[in-house]
């Protein structure tokens, strides 16, 4: 009988037979893999190999062995054997490796060649030199694109760059590496290496910025720091129009935009060559702020991004690198009374295009600037600036009143800004009391800058009681807006009824004990007055608005 829920089979036929598994691979050792094996030894001979025609160019001519000739000529003769002898194993069965470590070894060795018959023997002009090192790695690269090898470009770009700073360690080593970055860009254009993008351009940007820093740490001629801000400039230049080249091919290529990012250090570090010039350090910083950020703005601006067609990530990048130029720009041209109005300007642009554009990028760089700017503006106007007499008078003045005008300024656009932003919205609460905090404070101390800087005699008591009074009007305000509002199903009524309150408390406690002991005469006699009146009005105004809501409430009487 068959199971139950099975059909009976009929005469002569078999039972089913249970699919079998596949047999379990063996697992084969690391070292046990030939082609692990096979590249460990390969990557071991270019290392060794490199390092042996480095020391028949240097190390020998430090003991005396050959002349210079034989020297150079061996070294140029080696590698021509060396790429010769690759092209033929590669053509055979299994020589892959073998042919992309040979054909490696003798193209950086070539160029390697160059490098020290221009920065060591003086035979070649550097122009000459540096013309011949971009064909040598040109026809390279070439090579790699020709064979489909991304590691033959790699080794040959790792080994030239690795080993160009033991033949020279002059500025001319930064041409030769800035050589490399340049003559692999277009290879970027029809493979996607992300492997190449580092190695061709972090040499260039870590011996540009070390060549920098030297320069800003020690005294070196201006020809020496014109020839650094040039190296850094065709850094920058070349990773800019390389990454939007490849970007344009292959907007995922995150790595093109890294590698944007760390091209532009040198020129972000070289305005710190020109302390002792601020107007050329500005300038500087100001036309690199100027193109990173055009770059960045294309992206902002729908008709120009379809013709562009730069990615999200690229414009992040450029937008806030642009923006730490635009920093130094605005440090370059100030002094510290005067710097948080530049970061505050800063700011209020940031957050009008952002709102604009409803770029959430936009509106958190203005947000940094802003931050900045207000740490700036508590720098020179503190709390314990505003509460002494003689250090208000001392670093109070109209530059305060126009950084606290500004502030305010920033305050009303960023609500606006974030009003516009669908992601800031479940924020309201917190931008209330951040606003409210800010605005308090940038008024407290454009009064007392203002008292201050009409030289009068009681300018700053005059400031303190415009800014209680002040206070009072704003607690006010928020009050009339909580109650107006009321009925909205959203907790900001709520919110500005508890701030309206808060600030009441805030500037009675201010009236009875700062004021109070402070200022003397018709000034405290004003500031009494005008918030005892701002306090009926709203007394008067709280106290009929829950009435009218009590009353509609309750059910109407009977006729």
């Amino acid at each position: 009988m068959p199971p139950r829920g099975m059909a009976p089979m009929a005469p002569g036929m078999r039972p089913p037979v249970p699919p079998r598994g596949k047999p379990p691979v063996p697992h084969t050792p690391w070292w046990q893999r030939d082609g692990v094996i096979s590249r460990v030894l390969a990557i071991a001979g270019v290392a060794v190999t490199l390092i042996g025609v480095v020391m028949l160019l240097v190390l020998a001519a430090q003991a005396g062995f050959f002349g210079p000739v034989p020297r150079v000529v061996a070294g140029a003769l080696f590698s021509a054997g060396l790429v010769a002898a690759g092209m033929r194993v590669f053509s055979r069965t299994g020589g892959r490796v073998g042919g992309i470590a040979l054909a490696a070894t003798g193209i950086a060795g070539a160029y390697l060649d160059v490098v020290a018959a221009t920065a060591i023997y003086h035979w070649l002009h550097p122009v000459l030199g540096f013309a011949v090192g971009l064909g040598v790695a040109a026809g390279g690269v070439s090579l790699a694109v020709q064979w489909r090898s991304q590691p033959l470009a790699v080794l040959v770009v790792v080994g030239a760059a690795v080993l160009s700073p033991v033949l020279t360690t002059e500025l001319v080593l930064l041409a030769f590496l800035i050589v490399l970055q340049l003559a692999c860009t277009p290879v970027q254009l029809v493979r996607d290496w992300p492997y190449l993008h580092v190695v061709r351009t972090l040499p260039a940007v870590l011996a540009t910025s070390l060549f920098i820093a030297g320069a800003i740490f020690d005294i070196s001629s201006g020809s020496e720091r014109a020839l650094l801000l040039g190296a850094a400039a065709t850094v920058a230049a070349v990773g800019l129009v390389g990454t939007v080249l490849v970007v344009r091919h292959r907007p995922a290529d995150l790595t093109a935009s890294l590698m944007l990012a760390s091209a532009t250090v040198p020129m972000l570090a070289a305005p710190g060559m020109f302390d002792h010039d601020r107007a050329v350090a500005s300038l500087i910083a100001g036309v690199f702020a100027a193109v990173l950020l055009g770059v960045a703005a294309t992206a902002l601006i729908p008709k120009i991004a379809a013709v562009v067609k730069i990615p999200g990530h690229t414009a992040i990048v450029a937008a806030v690198a642009g923006s730490i130029a635009l920093l130094e720009v605005c440090v370059a041209v100030t002094d510290p009374r005067s710097l948080p109005i530049a970061w505050f300007l800063v700011a209020l642009a940031y957050f009008g295009v952002a709102g604009q554009r409803r770029s959430g990028l936009t509106a958190g760089i203005g947000a940094a600037f802003a931050v900045l700017g207000a740490f700036a503006f508590l720098n020179v106007a503190g709390p314990e600036v505003l509460a002494s007499q003689r250090y208000s008078e001392d670093n109070l003045g109209v530059a305060t009143v126009l950084g606290a005008t500004l502030a305010l300024a920033v305050v009303a656009v960023a609500i606006w800004c974030a009003r516009r932003l669908p992601a800031m919205h479940a924020t309201a609460e917190l931008q209330w009391i951040a606003a409210s905090l800010a605005g308090l404070y940038a008024v407290t101390a454009a009064t007392v800058a203002i008292g201050v800087a009409t030289g009068a005699a009681d300018g700053f008591l005059i400031g303190h009681s415009a800014a209680t009074i002040l206070w009072m009007v704003a607690a006010t305000a928020s009050l009339f807006y909580g109650l107006r509002n009321l009925a909205k199903p959203t907790n900001v009524p709520k919110l500005a009824l508890g701030s309206g309150l808060l600030v009441t408390a805030a500037a009675l406690a201010k009236l009875f004990l700062f004021d109070l002991a402070t200022l003397d005469g018709l000034v405290r006699v004003a500031a009494f007055l005008a918030v005892g009146v701002l306090l009926l009005v709203v007394g008067t105004r709280y106290a009929r608005a829950f009435a009218e809501a009590g009353a509609k409430s309750s059910p109407n009487p009977p006729a």
